[in-house]
């Protein structure tokens, strides 16, 4: 099966970066790719929500889990870890992809998220993202999240924002199928 390049968001400066058309049946598998993720608040976390009103609520109930693994500059410490305080359950928060981004000229992030059947209206959407960014405290982090949104309403928009800040950052909006 082909990706299909949907769109592209290219955002500098701004508080989030929305995709609140095109996520339909066309798809059954959407794929977001976040490149050069940068927060104008160091450390500040990427997160990403759903919508199923086209984007005039970002509140979809999800629950989720997170892990990360990480190696510090000086190669003195790594650590592989399930990290429960990034979990959701039954939440309408926001979803952390990415934790604690670097918001200097050599620190970012960049990742994967991908999202299964939106438009279906008999199960729950499901989701799973890979990541990597430089940590601001020197760290190369890669994090591995999944879930899924409770609901079996369409999940049509879709909306990605920082913690803290206003961010940079290039979006780009893949369907499969």
């Amino acid at each position: 099966m082909a990706m299909t390049l949907i769109t592209t968001n290219t955002s500098s400066n701004v508080a989030s970066s929305s995709f609140t058309s095109s996520i339909d049946s066309t798809y059954k598998l959407y794929i977001f790719k976040f490149y050069d993720v940068n927060p104008a608040t160091d450390g500040a976390a990427f997160r990403f929500n759903g919508s199923i009103d086209g984007g005039s609520n970002y509140n979809v109930t999800k629950t989720t889990t997170y892990f990360a693994a990480s190696n510090n500059e000086a190669d003195t410490s790594s650590e592989l870890s399930y990290e429960t305080s990034y979990d959701l359950a039954q939440s309408t928060a926001y979803k952390q992809l990415i934790r604690d981004i670097g918001n200097g000229g050599d620190e970012s992030g960049a990742g994967t998220l991908w999202l299964f059947n939106p438009s279906n209206t008999v199960y729950v959407k499901h989701f799973y993202s890979v990541t990597n960014d430089y940590y601001y405290g020197n760290y190369s982090m890669s994090a591995y999240t999944s879930g899924f949104f409770n609901t079996t309403d369409n999940i049509d928009a879709i909306d990605f924002k920082m913690s803290s800040g206003n961010m940079d950052a290039v979006i780009k909006m893949y369907g499969v199928g």
